[in-house]
């Protein structure tokens, strides 16, 4: 069992907007607020708010009572915690808008994260044009969006048309095709609110499957059309289409530039960005350019190196006015010239290479490398590509527990999981995320670590943690993760992701506190709901039947009735109609409100761990409905924080009436 018990709350969204230690700080000031009567109003919060960040910084408690007036009509409305986190949030954006740009403070709210950039609520208009003159041509032939196409950058049109969600799924789908089945988005003229929202969900939800970094944004941020939030997510999703194809498997010819399949194995570790200024230089140190490039931004000020770099690259184009030319300013509009001679479409202006726009010069310089990379196929380092090829179903697992890890909002960006975990770390973050106060963090190594022996200590205390947790872990030790044994690194994640799970499922009010949730409970859960219909039943996790998808898709409609449209479901006879069913499944789930990063081929194959996340997500979802109706029931004196329920209730199968439990075992699931 588990000993480490943090502070939970049921939307995963709100709980994300939080460190432990800021939602244990903030419990306590809940309590503390607590009037006589035991409960807390609007009201009671200004004496407390006053002294918390940043308020203290900005206001007096009269102002903060003021910015509550200001915000809610009904002062006098009784909170429970998560009402005290999001009255909180709201007032800390507030705050955050009256310091200005020229003071900061630690909020998760106030910034995007994109990669190493970080996006402030001022916006940047030339990021705006040239993401909008982005979105005019790879989406101005899209029947749907071809009627509000092209859009003018002077205006707020982006914002304004991104309010519905269809332009960022349609941008998803450009930026890692298939990710959203089209079909799942709702895209009449005119859309309700219902609509709407589902199709924003789908939209963050499929965001955190390619990688974007979403854990700031919520669906009323986009129904609004808040310039920096919506600016900040499209920013995510054009660089990850532009650097698509800065892969050593994706582009082979990238093994030029390495000597040994160790450098190969240091390739593919790193980040795009970072391969894409080892590919820069690569190409510079050719030109015989002296300066090594290594940012976006102030190296990239004199316009120089996209000369060298562009001669290199494009002799018949090349000419020596660029490099003769003193102004950097009239360089840069040259270097942009010959670009174009390439076909590369302009995201930068010439005051934007001046000015060092990381953002748009690492779009600039993507562009240039997808149209002339200027690498051969080595045959002798070809074969250093071909060794770093995993067999796609590990491919798909490595791809799945990335996008996991990068979605739970910790400090390290995971590029590739095999190279990325070796020095324990990350584990480590991930493990303080989901068992706080497991890690012990005065014995753990931050990165860069020099010492081997360091990175083994990080992955002794990681193995440590996980048999404390209960996890299968027989005869693995840390030197197993720090050696890269890709088997032992996928169990490890495997037991990590299904913990992470059961542990939302056990912290829902409806099952009670203390109730563990097992696979086997899962299980019976989905069949209680699909039995309801009177469809057939799935055997396991394993079975076989379950590859046509309409087992799930009966289990989505059970436990919300509107989602799915009968009329493009398949039977699911053939491989291309299961195929369709389970592109439809995901994107379904998703739309609801599922956070899962499996793809279709999971279900076709029937990957048994990857049939049980998807089941306990749906339930989880559907619990979770039921949770939020019994906050509304419940009385102002009821414990308001992790105090245990009534007996009844604690079985997982709550939902249904029954309290029975089959036992199924688990071993495939350690595999």
């Amino acid at each position: 069992m588990s000993t480490f018990e943090g502070v939970f709350v049921n939307d995963q969204w709100l709980q994300s907007q939080f460190t432990q230690v800021e939602l244990r700080k903030l419990r306590t000031k809940f309590i503390s607020a607590r009037n006589q009567s035991g409960t807390v109003t609007i009201q009671d919060l200004p004496p407390v708010l006053a002294k918390l960040k940043p308020f203290n910084e900005v206001a007096n408690q009269d102002e903060v009572n003021r910015m509550l007036s200001d915000s809610y009509s009904n002062l006098a409305k009784e909170l429970d915690f998560e009402a005290f986190l999001r009255v909180y949030l709201n007032l800390q954006s507030r705050a955050s808008a009256k310091m200005g740009t020229s003071k900061t403070f630690r909020t998760t709210s106030s910034f995007v994260k994109s990669g190493t950039t970080l996006l402030r609520h001022s916006i940047s208009e030339t990021e705006k044009a040239s993401y909008v003159s982005h979105i005019n041509n790879y989406l101005g032939e899209d029947k749907f969006l071809k009627d509000f196409l092209p859009l003018d950058p002077s205006t707020n049109a982006l914002f304004d048309l991104a309010k519905d969600g269809v332009l960022l799924c349609k941008m998803i789908n450009v930026a890692v095709p298939g990710t959203i089945d089209e079909r799942a988005i709702n895209t009449k003229k005119v859309l309700n609110p219902w609509e709407r929202n589902e199709n924003h969900t789908l939209c963050l939800n499929s965001a955190k499957a390619i990688g974007c970094t979403v854990v700031n944004i919520g669906t009323q941020d986009l129904v609004e059309g808040r310039p920096h939030l919506l600016l900040g997510l499209i920013s995510q999703i054009v660089k990850i289409q532009l650097l698509a194809t800065v892969d050593l498997k994706k582009t082979p010819e990238l093994a030029a530039m390495v000597e040994d399949s160790k450098e190969a194995e240091e390739l593919m570790g790193l980040a795009p960005e970072k391969v894409l200024l080892k590919w820069m230089n690569f190409q510079l140190k050719k030109s015989g350019y002296k300066k090594e490039v290594t940012n976006f931004s102030s190296d990239l000020k004199d316009g120089e190196a996209y000369a060298h770099l562009l001669n290199v690259l494009a002799p018949e184009h090349g000419t020596t006015k660029t490099l003769e030319t003193k102004d950097p300013t009239e360089r840069a509009k040259l270097v942009i010239e010959q670009a174009e001679k390439l076909d590369c479409k302009r995201y930068v202006t010439s005051k934007d290479i001046v000015e060092g726009s990381t953002n748009l010069n690492l779009a600039f310089v993507a562009q240039i490398f997808q149209h002339r990379n200027g690498l051969t196929i080595d045959k002798t380092k070809s074969s250093f590509a071909e060794v770093m090829t995993d067999d796609e179903s590990t491919s798909r697992e490595e791809r799945c527990f990335r996008m996991w890890i990068n979605s739970l909002g910790v400090e390290t960006h995971v590029n590739n999981v095999w190279e990325d975990v070796r020095n324990g770390w990350v584990l480590l973050e991930v493990l303080d995320k989901l068992a706080p106060g497991s890690v012990v963090w005065k014995q753990a190594s931050k990165p860069p670590i020099q010492m081997p022996f360091r990175k083994v200590e990080n992955c002794n205390q990681v193995v440590r943690i996980g048999k404390e947790l209960n996890f299968s872990l027989v005869n693995v030790a840390g030197d197993d993760i720090v050696s890269g044994n890709k088997k032992l690194i996928i169990a490890f994640l495997w037991q990590l992701m299904r913990f992470s799970m059961l542990q939302l499922l056990k912290n829902l009010r409806t099952h009670g506190q203390g109730k563990e949730i097992t696979d086997a409970d899962i299980l019976q859960w989905a069949n209680m709901k699909v039995k309801q219909s009177g469809k057939r039943q799935m055997d396991s996790f394993k079975d076989k039947r379950l590859s046509d998808g309409i087992f799930f898709l009966e289990l989505l409609s059970s436990v919300e009735k509107r989602v799915v449209n009968w009329g493009l479901v398949t039977k699911g006879d053939t491989e291309e109609d299961k195929k369709l069913n389970a592109t439809y499944i995901i994107s379904v789930a998703r739309k609801l409100g599922c956070s899962i990063f499996l793809l279709p081929e999971d279900i076709l194959e029937v990957n048994p761990k990857m049939i049980l996340i998807l089941t306990a997500s749906i339930m989880y979802w559907s619990l979770l409905q039921k949770s939020k109706g019994d906050e509304e029931d419940r009385p102002p004196d009821e414990p308001e924080d992790n105090a245990p329920e009534e007996e009844e209730g604690n079985a997982a199968m709550d939902e249904d009436g029954s309290d029975q439990m089959t036992e199924e075992t688990n071993a495939n699931n350690n595999e």
